[in-house]
């Protein structure tokens, strides 16, 4: 795919870490000789693979989520993101404990690390920061301010970011997003998709909207929401209460205007919720980062778990690239 908005312009892959793992750690059932399951690792390989034939990568940047995850958010809203089932094998192919299938994750994570360390590719890990403010910061980072973004994940909380020079890349639904795309299909400007899914609410973050009021709504009864303007809680509510004629969801959006608020306020990736010595790592690494490819020793480490003959030319081209 590559970019096409600009011939001289490079191309940054900002990955999910923790996104991509999981996605193959769930679904790929590869052992290696000891019989221990890996395809979380050899998987996320592939996956990194396609994205840097796909998208061209001049230079890759992992974000990672931090031991306990986002501070911040946990404080403003106690229950965020509780409650989230582990994330598990199909027990149909693998008979483990719940304890055997954590030590495995664990041991496939620390295993990728290994792989990717091997590598030219900046990775990035702030105890108390999610991934997603990582991501967000470098989006819109001094560096990269003429590079073409490439975000990979399957998050839709990463449809705010989208813009002229920012795609996201969504695997799952192997689907390029991109700012005139994303406008069609919701009817929402990315600068107003924060505010659409503080509405909406988010179930896998623990974060409850307003009742029947989702994205589809949203698009059929707040046509603006398309608009480049950015909208805010107050405006829409002003708005709702200006109507001679309200519907559902108007009196609900007017009702429900702090939970909005607090969500928004929860949700939204424009400003980042990092602090000053996390911005100072980040801007240290992707300053001084001095790209090395050590093909040998990846290759040893995949000779250790039986995958020595797995396909990553396109990957290794990359790699050579980038160091050149």
């Amino acid at each position: 795919m590559g970019n096409t908005q600009g011939e001289h312009m490079k191309n940054l892959i900002i990955i999910d870490g923790l996104n991509m793992f999981l996605r193959s750690y769930i679904i790929n059932p590869t052992m290696d000789p000891k019989g221990n399951m890996i395809g979380g690792a050899v998987g996320f390989l592939k996956s990194l693979q396609k994205s840097c034939r796909d998208f061209d990568a001049d230079e890759i940047i992992i974000a990672w989520d931090g031991q306990g995850g986002s501070q911040k958010r946990k404080d403003m809203d106690k229950g965020y993101k509780a409650g989230r089932k582990p994330v598990r094998f199909n027990r149909r192919m693998f008979e483990l404990s719940d304890t055997e299938q954590e030590d495995n994750k664990a041991y496939q994570y620390v295993r990728l690390i290994e792989y990717l360390n091997e590598m030219p590719i900046i990775q990035l890990i702030i105890d108390y920061v999610e991934a997603d403010d990582i991501i967000a910061y470098l989006d819109g980072h001094e560096k990269y301010q003429e590079y073409h973004k490439y975000i990979i994940s399957s998050d839709r909380d990463f449809f705010q970011l989208v813009g002229d020079q920012t795609s996201l890349y969504r695997p799952i639904q192997k689907k390029l997003v991109n700012k005139v795309g994303l406008i069609s299909e919701h009817g929402i400007h990315p600068n107003n998709f924060a505010l659409a899914r503080a509405i909406a609410g988010d179930k896998s973050d623990n974060l409850s909207g307003v009742p029947r009021v989702g994205l589809k709504t949203i698009k059929s009864r707040f046509p603006f929401m398309a608009d480049e303007k950015i909208q805010t809680v107050k405006t829409l509510t002003e708005y709702c209460k200006g109507l001679d004629k309200k519907v559902s969801a108007h009196t609900k959006i007017i009702e429900h205007a702090e939970l909005i608020q607090h969500n928004y306020e929860i949700m939204q990736l424009y400003d980042p919720l990092i602090g000053g010595n996390a911005i100072r790592q980040i801007d240290y690494a992707v300053e001084n980062f001095e790209p090395e490819f050590n093909k040998l020793g990846l290759q040893k480490l995949l000779m250790k778990d039986g995958q020595i003959t797995m396909k990553l030319d396109d990957l290794y081209r990359i790699l050579k690239q980038i160091i050149s």
